[in-house]
């Protein structure tokens, strides 16, 4: 199986900030995650990508927020692009 694509996305939020996901399923799990998926969700504030839910290999879910780099607890894609959204209100939240 080849990996496949479920969904690339790009959410325009205001003036200057938008969100981009993109999340593949996988023939196997990248290593240092327990599941096949493959994704990175990003949030962009003019220009600087405050806030990154990914999995790069080697490292497992995790998120970026800001500088600081913290474990994700994956526990399936729906969660993982709710708690992603719910981020970013807490960025746009006055």
């Amino acid at each position: 199986m080849k990996p496949r694509l479920l969904l690339r996305e790009r959410r325009i939020v205001s003036e200057g900030r938008f969100a981009e996901m993109a999340i593949w399923k996988l023939p196997k799990p990248v290593p240092g995650s327990p599941h096949a998926f493959k994704y990175r969700l990003a949030f962009v504030v003019d220009g600087v990508c405050v806030l990154r839910f990914d999995n790069e290999s080697g490292k497992g879910d995790h998120k970026h927020v800001g500088a600081q780099e913290v474990p994700y607890p994956f526990t399936s894609l729906t969660q993982l692009v709710t708690d992603f959204l719910d981020e970013i209100d807490k960025w746009s939240a006055p």
